[in-house]
């Protein structure tokens, strides 16, 4: 009996202590939300393209050491480490990116973007945040404000890191590449949202396991022997040569690798030849592929140069024509650490309700985030879906069928309000109730 009176006993207290931090976080956000929709519209107003967030940057670097976090600038070209160290206890790493888009906004906002700025070719691009940096960044801003200020609520410290380049990939690697996981503390945990386009705000999505796909960019240089359009018997024709390639490559997917393990491979670009009446000697094919796991990478990879190879020997050609097949590099899988991301589930749930936190299926958008989780150190990491969509935006998309803009639309825009007290409410209760496991 007197173990059920001390096991109810410390329930209620569980429970009271939750309560307790639930309204603590949300008068702090309360406290934060104008000034933070300014701050928000600042960063939508005047975003930069990847590896160039020289101002984003320093402004969010200068933002977060008001708090009183301690700084170090310049980690792997443009990203931050801002670290709040409490005491004994876990390391948290919360990771925001800074950068852009080469893209023209279209939404009509009275803080619409209007710059424009060279690309690192020197072209001139118009700039837009349509896939959420800006919101990532001062969630991440509101959260780091709400663990500062309730630190008798936690033991342990905080690494907030901000990215730069996750559009064009490479700023993890910068980063860890530049010592983050030397020069700073190791993190025990990692996590971060990206934006969804397709929940509504006020809801998280979330997915242990594989989340977001691996990717990598394939260039295929087919070779032929050129020849006069009207003699094709006199020419190995590399247009049809990368005709038959594009068919037969999806073979890969549909007819080499499980049906239960998902993989795309999509040919995007194909150029070839000048004019109408000549057969080229080459043909350029540019393709991106998506896996969620190491082995189907190599497959396809392995795949498409035995495609290419047998099309090429099957048209008569020698070894030295035989084409091509160029991997561009890979962003890997973001996989989810199954215990982190149910721990996390479980706060997002006490503080937002179970009806708001949605299990969602994986997504074969690619993200840079899962390079922390693949080093040596083996750093659990955990990305959320964080809803963005309006009530009327979304009600008239179930009820109306109006297509919902996705990202990388220049119509792309979150509810701000309910977007920004979701995202700190959850990210600050998940940080402090694994500070407290």
């Amino acid at each position: 009996m007197l173990r059920i009176y001390l096991i109810l006993a410390a329930s209620l207290i569980c429970a009271v202590s939750n309560a307790q931090s639930v309204e603590r976080i949300d008068d702090k956000i309360a406290g934060n939300l104008e000034e933070h929709e300014m701050i928000y519209k600042h960063f939508h107003q005047y975003p930069e393209l990847s590896f160039m967030e020289f101002k984003t940057s320093e402004k969010l670097s200068d933002e977060l050491e008001k708090l009183g976090y301690k700084i170090t600038r310049n980690v792997g070209g443009n990203g931050f480490v801002g670290l709040m160290q409490n005491g004994q206890g876990p390391v948290i790493m919360i990771r925001t990116d800074l950068d852009a888009l080469p893209l023209e906004e279209k939404t009509g906002l009275p803080f619409a973007s209007k710059v424009i700025m060279p690309d690192a070719d020197g072209t001139e691009m118009q700039v837009m945040h349509a896939c959420g940096h800006d919101m990532h960044m001062t969630v991440w801003l509101g959260t780091a404000k709400i663990l500062a200020a309730l630190k008798e609520d936690w033991k342990g410290t905080l690494m907030m890191i901000a990215q730069q380049a996750e559009e064009k990939s490479g700023g993890a690697d910068a980063m860890i590449a530049d010592g983050l996981f030397t020069r700073f503390p190791l993190p025990d945990y990692a996590m971060a949202y990206h934006v969804s386009a397709e929940l509504p705000a006020g809801t998280i999505g979330y997915r242990p396991g594989p989340f977001l796909a691996g990717v990598s960019s394939v260039d295929i240089t087919v070779h032929g022997i050129g020849g006069h359009g009207a003699m094709p018997h006199r020419a190995v024709d590399p247009v049809v040569l990368a005709s038959r390639m594009v068919l037969a490559f999806q073979t890969i997917p549909s007819r080499e690798i499980n049906p239960l393990k998902p993989a795309v491979v999509t040919v995007g670009s194909i150029h070839g030849g000048t004019v109408h009446n000549i057969i080229p000697d080459e043909v350029k094919m540019q393709l991106t592929v998506r896996y969620y796991d190491d082995e189907t990478y190599e497959h396809i990879i392995s795949g498409l140069k035995r495609i290419s190879n047998g099309i090429a020997e099957s048209a008569g050609l020698p070894e030295d024509l035989y084409p091509e097949v160029t991997p561009l590099g890979q962003t890997p899988p973001v996989v989810n650490d199954e215990k982190l991301t149910n721990d996390a589930v479980t706060s997002f749930r006490s503080i937002l309700g179970s009806e708001n936190v949605i299990e969602v299926e994986p997504v074969t958008a690619g993200e840079d985030f899962a390079r922390y989780g693949r080093t040596d150190e083996k750093v659990p990491i955990a990305m959320f879906w964080l809803g963005t969509v309006s009530e009327e935006k979304f009600n008239a998309h179930l009820d109306q069928e109006i297509p919902l803009p996705g990202l990388h639309n220049p119509e792309f825009y979150p509810d701000f309000s309910p977007t920004y007290k979701t995202g700190v409410r959850a990210m600050a209760k998940a940080a402090i109730d694994l500070f407290n496991q």
